[in-house]
């Protein structure tokens, strides 16, 4: 998301054909969501990259894994963003001897009443902040497989529904740190993006010194400041506002030869599949609509490709011993596919 689209192009206009969403009723959505933005900034130093995957992620009905060292605020994120948004969130620390049945619930018995019944887990919510998710082996990180995929958990044979909206924010560490677990590719490839949380340049840490210095609690914040800008009525409607995002054939197809690009790419073992293509087509609408347009462009996709391809493509061996990246083929592919005019 280091490209920004051209903020000259003018935004969608009252009346469109096929609207649902009132023009009034978008644009205050809009403007609330950009408040968001602000009241994170309260709590959270920078890291401007991150709030705006978690807002597209929440705008494409998608689900985000966050990824940095420890420390640089990824917990305070979600959190901020859930208080800025008047919605429901609850927080698994994700550690290796978590059970699956301690993230969906289980079938628990009363002894009262003679007979079983369903405890819910914290997966039920609006947003699950799976903390460390690569802390825990691979079987209990598939226990968000169900939830993040047909947002329902199954237990004892009875599916049951998730609230709306619903979000799995996951946290983890870099791989290479030890006790993590890397994600299974069918747990990667449901994350809708992947953004990376660096450390902070020196005015920012600076910052954030200065915030603790004259008595800042990340464990309180609201006295930091931070209030709801927004509610999940205004969620709903920017979620609706962005369905009708007009893309056109031509973009369609320049997010599909770059899927199919990264499929080529002799570094790779593994390129984007067509699922990959359609969350890109996903955030790109969101990220359009966040800019204030009702179509896409070419740059919108191009502004998103990292952030939704990184984590679904996979490198050979030998390219990873040469030093080659996931995000160094994305640029070479970027750079090779023609952009539609």
């Amino acid at each position: 998301m280091t490209d920004q689209p051209d903020p000259s192009t003018p935004p969608s206009q009252p009346g469109r054909p096929g609207a649902t969403v009132p023009a009034e009723r978008a644009e205050a959505a809009r403007v609330a969501l950009h408040a968001v933005r602000e009241e994170v900034g309260k709590a959270v130093v920078g890291q401007d990259q991150a709030v705006s995957g978690l807002i597209v992620a929440l705008l494409a009905r998608g689900h985000i894994l966050l990824e940095g060292v420890p420390g640089v605020a990824k917990t305070l994120l979600v959190r901020a963003l859930a208080a800025a948004l008047s919605i429901e969130t609850k927080r698994v620390q994700f550690t290796p001897d978590l059970m699956p049945g301690d993230v969906t619930g289980s079938m628990v018995y009363d002894s009262g009443r003679g007979e079983f019944e369903f405890r819910p887990g914290p997966v039920f919510t609006n947003l699950l902040l799976a903390d460390e998710i690569n802390r825990t082996p691979p079987k209990t990180q598939s226990a968000l497989l169900e939830a993040m995929e047909e947002r329902q958990v199954t237990v004892d044979g009875v599916s049951r529904p998730l609230p709306g909206p619903f979000l799995v924010a996951a946290t983890q560490n870099p791989v290479e740190y030890e006790g993590t677990y890397p994600l299974p590719e069918a747990q990667l490839d449901r994350f809708l993006m992947k953004v990376t949380l660096p450390l902070p340049p020196r005015d920012d840490e600076l910052q954030v010194l200065e915030r603790h210095a004259t008595g800042f609690d990340p464990r309180d914040l609201a006295a930091a400041g931070v209030r709801a800008a927004a509610t999940p009525e205004d969620l709903a409607a920017a979620t609706a506002a962005v369905r009708e995002v007009q893309i056109s054939p031509e973009v369609i197809g320049y997010v599909v030869d770059l899927a199919r690009a990264t499929r080529e790419a002799p570094s790779l073992q593994l390129g984007v599949s067509p699922r990959g293509a359609t969350a890109l087509m996903g955030t790109s609408r969101a990220w359009a609509w966040l800019s204030g347009r009702d179509f896409v462009t070419p740059d919108d996709v191009k502004a998103l490709a990292r952030a939704t391809l990184t984590h679904r493509v996979s490198l050979r061996p030998e390219a990873e011993l040469e030093g080659v990246t996931s995000d160094s083929v994305l640029e070479s592919v970027l750079a090779s596919v023609p952009v539609p005019r």
